[in-house]
């Protein structure tokens, strides 16, 4: 039987403690979200469609991309009990330089449109956090400005082949003057792949203001208003970028590419490369033959071809091929931290995140850039832990498999 009282005043004013007033509304949208998930619906209400659109999505019917993320939430993890887990280490050797984390940010296109801090707010917050950064050819943000903004940060170039070699070559240089200590080539994009989100947007470079983008403007003025009262947006290292872009990548990049291409190049960089967009086991035997320190497992996000192979799957397979010869990088689809920790445990030498990073830049340009490497830190360390594994470095094929369809 239940006896009732009336409670003391002493008992209830410990429960009427109000929250914290945040005053500051980038704060406020960042404290909300507790995984990758609410960053991205952060970032769909705070951007334009057409914007989050070309961040989000994929080629055709976006199968590549869909499945690579179900092949994430097939993983299951091998646990073990009763270990002493009270400190996490998760540090990592990646292409020969240790990093504080098992990822690096990968390179990503016109970032300055998801957010006007763009390029520099991911270098700066690369380099606080002690990860590498990677500048892709198609950035808003120069080689050379890369160093003034983040000196101390280890800096990757992402090339694009271009139909003219002679202006390639000057990028590679001067990425090399720059101290760019590697070198990413990427190989699957001998034509643009038909990103459908885009086409419907309208969405072209630089964004045009037709009576639908103008509409969708009024219920984000922040976007433009920063878009206005900003530099102009363009590829830094680009000219005559005007259109689509998939009319830019076919009139600009190089559908010749060739394996030739791959050992020119090994010859012209003196530091690390990687190949990017492999997708076959066959493929990177080739490309390490002809010189690549490690090749990156890429679909491009899903965004060039669909239906091509899942990266995840591809590690094994890769690794048993490659033997310790050149490092298994990976991509696609990763939104957790356990992502990461099971491409590592399946064999991969690190990640690269991207998508991830770019709804943490719009939800809240740099501090959204930070929430999502705090985000991504927690994951790693509480799988870690629950897992019975104190070091990322003693991540086994045990201890994860992949569970069949169905």
């Amino acid at each position: 039987m239940v006896h009732r009282r009336m409670p003391k005043p002493s008992e209830i004013l410990p429960l009427l403690r109000p929250a914290p007033i945040r005053w500051d509304a980038t704060e406020r949208r960042l404290a909300r979200a507790a995984n990758i998930a609410d960053l991205r619906e952060i970032a769909r209400r705070r951007t334009p469609r057409a914007v989050f659109d070309y961040t989000d999505g994929a080629a055709d019917g976006e199968l590549s991309l869909r499945r690579a993320r179900q092949a994430f939430s097939r993983v299951e993890f091998t646990p073990s009990v009763l270990r002493d887990v009270s400190e996490i280490e998760t540090g990592r050797t990646i292409l020969g330089k240790r990093s504080t984390l098992p990822f690096a940010f990968a390179p990503t296109g016109f970032t300055r449109m998801m957010h006007t801090e763009g390029e520099s707010a991911v270098a700066a917050v690369a380099q606080e956090v002690g990860i590498p950064f990677t500048l892709s050819t198609m950035g808003t943000t120069t080689i050379e400005q890369i160093v003034d903004i983040a000196p101390d940060v280890r800096r990757w170039f992402q090339l694009y082949l271009w139909r003219d070699r002679a202006y390639a070559k000057d990028l590679v240089q001067r990425a090399a003057d720059a101290g760019y200590d590697t070198l990413m080539l990427t190989v699957d994009t001998p034509v643009g792949g038909a990103r459908l989100r885009d086409v419907r947007n309208g969405l072209t470079i630089p964004p045009a203001l037709s009576l639908r983008t103008f509409l969708d403007g009024a219920r984000h003025p922040h976007w433009w208003f920063d878009m206005f009262t900003t530099e102009p947006l363009a590829f830094s290292n680009l000219e005559g970028t005007d259109g689509t872009i998939a009319e830019m990548i076919n009139r600009v990049f190089d559908p010749a590419l060739t394996m030739a291409d791959v050992e020119w190049l090994r010859g012209a960089w003196p530091g690390t490369l990687v190949v990017k967009g492999i997708q076959s086991v066959a493929d990177a035997r080739r490309v390490v033959d002809a010189g690549a320190d490690a090749v990156l497992l890429s679909n491009h996000g899903g965004r060039q071809l669909d239906r091509a192979p899942v990266p995840l799957e591809l590690i094994e397979p890769t690794v048993a091929e490659l033997r310790g010869e050149a490092e298994v990088l990976v991509d696609t689809g990763i939104t957790h931290g356990a992502d990461i920790v099971a491409a590592i445990a399946l064999g991969a030498n690190a990640a690269l995140v991207g998508r991830a990073y770019l709804y943490g830049l719009m939800a809240g340009g740099k501090r959204g850039v930070e929430k999502v490497v705090q985000i991504l830190r927690g994951e790693i360390e509480r799988t870690l832990a629950l897992m019975g594994v104190t070091r990322v470095d003693d991540l086994r094929p045990e201890h994860v498999r992949i569970r069949p369809y169905g």
